[in-house]
């Protein structure tokens, strides 16, 4: 019995031993999965390469790398060096201040470049061969769009300008010290916000030329109009090439900029262009008879293709380089002979860069360029050219912010940089999947991306999240994308697509929803839906819908059409077209290209395509969240629908993020704090999450 009894005791301790060891198993099991996993905290270590600049010795490229301030909450941007061979990578500028926009003389002997490094942001001008430093200007607003002149002795930028803002009405009888109320604002300016600034203040953007050695800057143009954008020099140095909608009425006909001539002397102006639409970033050619420029010719449309044109300097011989291109073209400069150009454009959700000739033959180097959209997986990415032909670029794979790359005229491509390694290596994160659907609209095909969860296992179901982009004329992509990213380390399927409407795959498919936003861009994102679940791995009873700006237009256009989602949330969206007029810092173009009149002439078709007209339908519990400075899709939107929700007793909350304007993720916390909020929504009606708290 004795024996029995511990052979018992024995067998008992094994047993609790070998249940210990196999739970702590698990439980390291379950830490290292939680490891691998993208979490908060990993979105404050984020690196992200931009704006390379071959260097003269034609060896070396100067890039933008871009960081977190985790202490300012807030982006840094200092200026490295990186061999086109990726063998050395160097800091040229690097510090807790932000170095960035460098640009070389033509000679390459001199290199300016924006710098916060004594406080405000001023022109910094280095040669390169001492490597001395010259603080250029001492300026109260920040320049930008810096252009050396051809012999390099002068530099031209632009900078906003303050009128003075005398008020019509005034308390003369303040006493010394009195504590009153602030003297009203008086406006009488039609465009009197804007996002990312908040209201304006009275005055103009204008071209500014100071000495390369320093000095005080001499104001060329002037007026009650906006000059900004790329400033091109004339090969003489005695004008400067510019875009500016110099019209009386340019408040109401926005699209309407000119390429001026102005005299540096006088200041006087010459229209070079003169059609119905924007023409703007000139670039000179290298022997200085030619300026390549883009643009197109108004139509009216809710969705204009930009192309690529030449002209002689005189303004003679228009000449489109990209009239068969049925995309946007951007980012152009000019081969090093003369004989073409070089530019970016989206098609299919990629961005490409292509070269065209003066003759108009084009040939596509590489379709990879993106990783610079942080938050939501939108088309991005900038290059340069070597002298050879090669072209560095920011590289995008899918699964990371961007590094640099570089592509040979024979498609070999090496990567330059590796910026993240440190927060990724150790990350399980699954690229996106492309899918392709029939349209049930029109049989047309659809582009959709999936992003499924680490560890996913395509026999078990998985709750869905529908993400949708804004615009809504713009594209997605297979980017990086943290909060797509940060959606699927909490086990979610991500899905995200191109609805008619979207970019990069023409103007006519752009143009199915002109003056005709929302509609069946609607079935189309359903049609995505359809798909996904066709792949059997999607819970059809736990899927879930987001969106932010024209994504969050749609996100509440949905749940007022289907309940087949358990919760949603409405980001930064247009609910009532008639009071977003007069309230948005871009209503004159959006009365002009996106209805046929004005709300009090034709309140129909504004009231049937706004969201707020469904609201009576919705039961879908609902937060809706937007930026407490947002004057894109203002907060008074949200509150409307917010208010009306809880009217129709549908579950809601409003979530107001502080300090941010219409982008959300330009403070990393606020960008933390999105991707919570909307997880933590999902999350409280997810089925599966609530049977894993139930176990727990």
């Amino acid at each position: 019995m004795k024996k029995n009894k511990v052979l018992r005791k024995v067998i008992f301790k094994a047993i609790s031993i070998g249940l210990l060891l196999q739970s702590s198993q698990i439980w390291a099991l379950d830490e290292q999965a939680s490891d691998s996993r993208l979490k908060y905290e990993d979105l404050f270590h984020m690196e992200y390469a931009a704006n390379p600049l071959v260097m003269p010795d034609g060896e070396h490229v100067l890039y933008e790398r871009t960081s977190m301030d985790i202490m300012s909450d807030s982006r840094r941007t200092n200026l490295w060096t990186v061999s086109l061979d990726g063998k050395s990578h160097l800091p040229f500028l690097s510090d807790t201040k932000n170095h960035y926009s460098p640009i070389f003389t033509k000679d390459g002997s001199k290199l300016a470049y924006l710098s916060s490094k004594e406080g405000k942001t001023q022109i910094y001008v280095r040669d390169m061969a001492s490597s001395s430093t010259a603080r250029v200007t001492d300026v109260e607003m920040s320049p930008s769009s810096m252009s050396f002149s051809p012999n390099g002795e002068h530099i031209a930028f632009s900078m906003f300008t303050p009128n003075k803002n005398d008020s019509p009405f005034s308390l003369p009888f303040k006493p010394k010290d009195a504590q009153w109320a602030e003297d009203a604002h008086y406006i009488d300016e039609t465009l009197f916000q804007r996002d990312g600034l908040g209201m304006n203040r009275p005055g103009n953007m204008h071209i500014f030329v100071v000495p390369s050695i320093g000095g005080k800057p001499r104001q060329v143009t002037k007026g009650e109009f906006d000059f900004n954008g790329p400033i091109a020099w004339t090969d003489d140095a005695s004008s400067i090439i510019v875009s500016a909608n110099v019209r009386e009425d340019s408040d109401f006909d926005v699209f309407n900029s000119d390429l001026l001539s102005v005299n540096l002397k006088t200041g006087e102006y010459t229209k070079l262009t003169e059609s119905s639409g924007p023409e703007g970033s000139p670039v000179i050619s290298p022997d200085g008879d030619k300026i390549a420029f883009t643009g197109f010719d108004d139509n009216g449309k809710s969705n204009q293709i930009t192309q690529l044109y030449v002209i002689n300097a005189d303004g003679s011989e228009l000449e489109a380089l990209t009239p068969d291109l049925d995309r946007s073209v951007a980012d152009i400069r000019w081969s090093k002979n003369g004989k073409g150009l070089y530019f970016s454009y989206d098609s299919e959700g990629k961005k490409h860069v292509a070269y065209v000739s003066l003759s108009g033959k084009m040939s596509v180097l590489t379709d990879a360029l993106g990783g610079l959209s942080l938050g939501r997986p939108y088309t991005s990415g900038d290059f340069d050219v070597t002298q050879d032909g090669e072209v560095v670029f920011s590289l995008s794979t899918g699964d990371r912010p961007a590094d640099l790359a570089v592509v040979t005229k024979r498609g070999k491509l090496t990567t330059l940089t590796d910026l993240n390694s440190d927060v990724f290596d150790h990350k399980t994160l699954n690229k996106p999947e492309l899918m392709t659907v029939q349209s049930s609209v029109d049989e047309r095909e659809l582009q959709a991306w999936i992003v499924t969860p680490p560890e996913f296992d395509p026999t078990k179901k998985y709750p869905l999240i529908l993400e949708i982009h804004g615009g809504p004329h713009t594209a997605y992509g297979p980017e990086f994308s943290s909060e797509v990213q940060m959606f699927a380390a909490a086990g979610y399927v991500v899905l995200y697509g191109n609805p008619r409407g979207s970019t990069s795959t023409g103007s006519e498919f752009a143009n199915l929803i002109d003056k005709n936003y929302p509609s069946e861009d609607y079935d189309d994102l359903m049609d995505m839906v359809d798909g996904v679940i066709a792949k059997g791995y999607v819970d059809e009873t736990n899927m879930f819908v987001t969106g932010g700006s024209g994504g969050g237009v749609l996100t509440a256009w949905i749940i007022g059409k289907t309940d087949r989602f358990k919760a949603a949330v409405v980001a930064k969206p247009v609910i009532n077209w008639v009071s977003m007029i007069g309230t948005s810092d871009i209503y004159t173009f959006m009365t002009r290209y996106w209805f046929t009149d004005l709300p009090w002439n034709d309140i129909d078709q504004y009231w049937k395509r706004s969201p707020l007209s469904l609201v009576g339908n919705v039961n879908t519990p609902t937060m809706v969240l937007t930026g407490e400075l947002d004057v894109r899709t203002p907060m008074a939107e949200s509150e409307q629908y917010y208010g009306a929700l809880r009217l129709e007793g549908v579950e809601s909350s409003l979530v107001r993020i502080q300090g941010a304007y219409h982008g959300i993720a330009a403070k990393p916390s606020n960008l933390a704090r999105k991707i919570g909020y909307i997880l933590h929504w999902f999350d409280k009606y997810n089925d599966h999450k609530q049977e894993d708290e139930q176990a727990e």
